[in-house]
């Protein structure tokens, strides 16, 4: 049976220089980036990347975990939130 790996994956929203949507994949523990017009895109073109990737440096999958999934969380920040002084 393969080994099976776990890699990072955040989706974000963003807008084209004509002000349309894009979806941004981004894998942060391999540094690599992908995008589609929809999530379900961009998640299937970040995935051809990855797979890419590691088939061109398969010594990577030692930086993937390989026995569970990473952890993520989100935090949420209010607009009135202020920044705390620096003291040089």
């Amino acid at each position: 049976m393969e080994k099976k790996y776990f890699v990072d994956v955040v989706i974000n929203k963003e807008k084209l220089s004509d002000g349309s949507p894009v979806f941004v994949a981004h894998c942060p523990s391999l540094g690599i980036v992908s995008q589609g017009e929809n999530i379900d895109k961009a998640m299937e073109n970040i995935k051809e990347a990855v797979e890419l990737y590691l088939e061109e440096q398969p010594e990577k999958y030692e930086d993937l975990s390989g026995d569970k999934s990473p952890l993520f969380s989100v935090i949420e920040v209010t607009r009135s939130a202020k920044a705390s002084s620096i003291v040089r």
